[in-house]
């Protein structure tokens, strides 16, 4: 089965502005016989009636974030997925699963293979017949303890070039990247002495992109991902994968290209699989990896989202919250944000650097600090450390000392709100559903900053934690869940519909939201503060044609012409349209 005319033009072109003529008529041959391979393998060419909709949410987890007792770890997340989140979750994202050497899974060993310690690929299949997948592509680098490199290392013939190799005293003093270590790594090759490049870690080895060898290579990982049913590919740290000394080595246009190409490639032979980019960059950089809304990925992160919602509820004032997300407008009907307030990173300072000021962000860094958190450093352009994240648990950094205990689950939950009402998917990383605090002895242990979100849990703990009624795991989860349900129940959710920012007070965040056929409406209400907030509608606007309207989350009717929040409540006002 050949690849159709119009795809194969695609991948020509592209391949030409990566490669040149010569070499990219080579390469789209052996790519044609890659996507053949995979059509014959049973590929399926069937995509969905609706790419994606208020239904989707995401959990973000490690492979052996729940350990039970007689199971591998991928079995126990399994377990505890098939028990208690069938009905709140239906993408799971299990991050990198793959034989590793460093990085809690980032510096991958071998792409295509499951790390033994969690489990198999009949396990990660085993998921997937209740759950969506969600795989990450590790594709910037490679571990130093992979075949790849050891063979390199050794002048194998077929590794040349495979790695970018760089004169030790070339000016490298544009590139931007999140880490301060040397960017050049020391190694022998063949007896010679060579230094090559690595972005995040000597143990990390860039791979080479011009080398059209090593595209060959990461196409047919991601089509094996794409054939072990990855609804969702995560592109993690795409935006530093094409090198051009002189360059900031981030964002360039060869980037652009080799996405699109994966697009194409995808489009044809698995149409249903949606590609995600990490790209931690400001919003309109951010924002440029949508292509044309039909070209490139369909999902990016809204990572300003984590710094700017802990900004708003320090403060209590949601007005940047609000301007920030007035801004946000949906691209095409194949695309979606992806919003998360934590993952199994830090909280990243460089998306909100263009919203809040230095001043604004030192005072976020304080309040972190003062909760038992850290703060991370890279190297700036002008050679200085800057912020990059800060490392902390979302419920450590969101809560306050002086609040009970009660007060501070309703505010993190009303945290947690914010995203499931945004225009765009939410992604819930695992720690979240539980209101899990700070892992400081973990941090001692690994000597990691990271490593302060990255908890295991014991199944047996947490399944008796969450019976029981009195636990903060339990009041979390449970409400948690519950809000979880209601927006899965509301069109007016879907990814597709439309966003209306209401500037009502300086307390409350608020959103009108829209279902893509128009028909309904929900108003979303959330108080920011630890004070009342009142307020007033008036009869007829923003659709509200009587006086009393229904809060699906409390399921009562509320005066419009007397609404009343108490500190940190959330109040989602249904509109019927006819």
């Amino acid at each position: 089965m050949s690849v159709p005319k119009i795809s194969r033009e695609i991948i020509l072109n592209k391949l030409v502005l990566l490669y040149g003529r010569d070499r990219a008529q080579n390469t789209s041959k052996k790519i044609n016989e890659l996507i053949d391979r995979y059509q014959k393998n049973g590929a399926s060419k069937i995509p969905k009636a609706d790419y994606l909709n208020e239904k989707d949410v995401v959990l973000i987890t490690y492979g052996d974030n729940i350990q039970a007792i007689n199971k591998n770890p991928l079995q126990s997340l399994y377990k505890f997925a098939d028990e208690y989140l069938e009905q709140a979750i239906n993408i799971i994202h299990i991050l990198p699963f793959y034989p590793y050497s460093s990085d809690d899974g980032f510096s991958v060993v071998d792409y295509k293979k499951v790390n033994p310690a969690l489990g198999d690929w009949k396990d990660i299949e085993d998921i997937g017949q209740k759950f969506n997948l969600m795989f990450d592509l590790v594709a910037n680098h490679i571990s130093s303890e992979s075949i790849w490199f050891k063979e390199y290392l050794k002048g194998n013939p077929k590794y040349d070039d495979y790695f970018i190799s760089v004169d030790k005293d070339a000016d490298l003093s544009s590139v931007i990247r999140a880490r301060t270590h040397p960017l050049l790594t020391r190694f022998k090759r063949k007896g010679e002495e060579i230094y090559l490049w690595t972005t995040y870690s000597p143990d990390q080895i860039d791979i080479n992109f011009a080398n059209e060898n090593v595209l060959l290579e990461i196409t047919d990982v991601i089509l094996f991902y794409a054939s072990k049913r990855a609804r969702v590919i995560r592109l993690d740290a795409i935006g530093h994968i094409w090198k051009k000394l002189g360059t900031s080595c981030i964002n360039l246009k060869e980037t652009h290209y080799i996405i699109q190409l994966i697009r194409a490639i995808l489009d044809e032979i698995f149409p249903d699989t949606i590609l995600l980019t990490q790209t931690n960059v400001p919003h309109k950089e951010n924002i440029s990896y949508f292509g044309n809304g039909y070209n490139e990925v369909q999902l990016v992160y809204q990572f300003a989202l984590p710094l700017l919602v802990l900004y708003t509820f320090y403060t209590g004032d949601a007005s940047r919250l609000l301007e920030w997300a007035s801004r946000i407008k949906n691209v095409s009907d194949k695309t979606a944000f992806f919003n998360v307030l934590a993952t199994h990173d830090g909280l990243g300072v460089v998306p909100v650097k263009a919203i809040l000021t230095d001043k604004e962000i030192t005072g976020i860094a304080d309040n972190v600090k003062e909760r038992g958190g850290y703060i991370s450093y890279k190297t700036a352009e002008d050679g200085t450390k800057e912020p990059y994240e800060m490392n902390i648990t979302y419920y450590s950094a969101i809560i306050d000392s002086k609040n009970s205990k009660e007060l501070n689950i309703k505010k993190f939950i009303d945290s947690q709100a914010i995203i499931l009402s945004l225009l765009g998917i939410p992604g819930i990383y695992i720690h979240s559903l539980f209101g899990t605090e700070n892992y400081l002895e973990g941090v001692e242990k690994t000597g990691q900053k990271r490593t302060i979100n990255r908890k295991r849990f014991q199944y047996n703990k947490l399944k008796e934690n969450l019976a029981n009624s009195d636990s903060r795991e339990h009041k979390i989860f449970t409400e948690f869940t519950k809000l979880i349900h209601k927006r899965k129940s509301e069109k007016a959710f879907h990814p597709n519909g439309k966003q209306e920012v209401l500037f009502l007070k300086r307390g409350i965040f608020s959103l009108l939201r829209t279902s893509p056929d128009g028909k309904e409406k929900i108003i979303a209400l959330h108080n920011v503060t630890d004070n009342i907030q009142k307020f007033c509608f008036t009869k007829n606007q923003y659709g509200l044609s009587k006086k009393e309207c229904f809060d699906i989350i409390s399921e009562k009717a509320i005066n419009i012409e007397k609404i009343s929040l108490t500190p940190y409540q959330i109040i989602w006002l249904k509109i019927y349209l006819f």
